[in-house]
């Protein structure tokens, strides 16, 4: 068909693979490490280097293209997939996978992705695998019909061109205090992350993190420029839950208050609690959006621990467990399941964030850009890294040349002005 071979390169994510589990049960930070015993399977210590493995289709004209497969941070933790093994993935890759490839039809992108993703050994094959892959498949599929990958989801999910530009989410890492300035300076749409992942950085009764929250608020009042008015996006880690209890009510209580320290905000408030399965998270997160919207809050509740696959994402879209669902794409799999997450969240009247990894490589990051922007999600993440510059160039650039060239697609024979995806 139109792939002859099949390369394998291995590289680097990123960012740092880090063993949740352990954290979470109090190592403590020595410079960047951390200092203890990890405890989650496949961790030789608590903080590792994230890796890569880069697949590339041999195409019969002789034109490469790449997709990369990668674990996130904190894998293994909340139900996800254990931590990448590169070896793994590389035998798999030349065993199984290349076979496949080499026997698709690659300008049918999701046709392609069902065939080579089939069962192998009756398991399902990793989503790093079928990330990877799929990124890969999409774009040999844009290659071919000389479209960008947007326009190739477009097509075979039956979407209109695309023309809102999506929100961008950036993540500050540890450096909080300088990445929030970063981020405010280049007015990005939602900030920070911040990473709260600790009871050192939650604090006692959570006073820590309201007290952070207020800072960043103040902070954007004070050196933002004039109508500057982002989204105050939070990722706590399951610590609200951690520190005062698992009570739906008392957790409600808790984020109504934190809400009301920045009444002129939207306030998002991603993994409040860790309710310890999948079902359990559903039950308790539906309680706490119910509780949230009989008040009139301004916060909304963003589900990430416990929602992985499309699947997953389907149970907690139609219980209205979340006002916004992190669609994880290294998570979900292969990336049409990505665009499918979105319209399914749509589809049900929840906020769609394709989001991702920092251990992430910039090939996988611009690809997502390409779903976001073909199935107009909410916002999507600045990836990859936690350096904020990098990420949001990658992201940022990557929207802005698409909208330009779908612009031009639209508008074919008025070309003789320059166009810009500014609006």
């Amino acid at each position: 068909m139109q792939i002859k071979d099949v390369l394998l390169a291995p590289g680097n994510g990123a960012f740092f693979y880090d063993d949740q589990a352990a954290i979470r049960s109090g190592a403590t930070q020595d410079g960047f490490i951390y200092v203890g015993e990890p405890t989650t399977p496949g961790f030789d210590s608590i903080r590792i280097p994230a890796s890569s493995l880069s697949l590339g289709l041999v195409l019969t004209d002789d034109t490469v293209v790449w997709g990369d497969m990668m674990s996130v941070q904190y894998s293994g933790a909340g139900g996800r997939d254990p931590l990448f093994d590169t070896n793994q993935i590389s035998d798999l890759m030349s065993r199984v996978v290349a076979p496949r490839l080499l026997d698709v039809d690659a300008s049918r992108f999701r046709d392609s992705c069902a065939k080579v993703f089939e069962p192998f050994e009756h398991r399902r094959l990793p989503l790093a695998a079928e990330y990877g892959v799929s990124q890969a498949l999409l774009r040999a599929a844009a290659h071919l019909h000389r479209k960008t990958m947007a326009e190739i989801i477009c097509a075979e999910f039956d979407l209109p061109l695309p023309t809102r530009r999506i929100p961008i989410y950036c993540q500050s890492g540890d450096a909080r205090e300088i990445n929030v300035d970063k981020m405010i300076l280049k007015a990005v749409d939602v900030l920070p992350h911040g990473l709260i992942n600790s009871r050192q950085k939650f604090g006692v009764n959570g006073q820590t993190f309201m007290d952070f929250v207020k800072w960043v608020a103040t902070r954007t009042r004070e050196i933002g420029r004039a109508g500057y008015q982002p989204v105050l996006h939070f990722d706590v880690y399951g610590w609200i839950g951690q520190e005062i209890g698992l009570e739906p009510q008392r957790i409600a209580d808790f984020i109504c208050r934190v809400a009301d320290t920045v009444p002129d905000f939207t306030l998002n408030i991603e993994c409040p609690a860790d309710f310890g399965s999948t079902q359990a998270q559903i039950d308790n997160y539906a309680r706490i959006v119910s509780i949230l919207n009989d008040r009139g809050s301004g916060a909304r509740i963003v589900v990430d621990e416990r929602c992985n696959t499309l699947e997953d994402i389907r149970l907690f879209a139609e219980a209205k467990a979340a006002h916004l669902v992190q669609i994880k794409a290294p998570d979900v799999g292969s990336i049409a399941d990505t665009a499918r997450a979105v319209l399914l969240c749509k589809g049900n009247k929840v906020g769609a964030y394709v989001g991702g990894s920092c251990t992430e490589t910039d090939f996988s990051a611009r690809a997502s850009v390409h779903i976001s922007v073909a199935t107009q999600a909410d916002m999507m993440l600045a990836k990859p890294g936690m350096g904020v510059d990098e990420a949001f160039s990658i992201v940022g650039n990557e929207q802005n040349r698409l909208l330009v060239m779908l612009n031009r697609r639209r508008t074919p024979n008025e070309n003789a002005g320059m166009k810009s995806a500014v609006s």
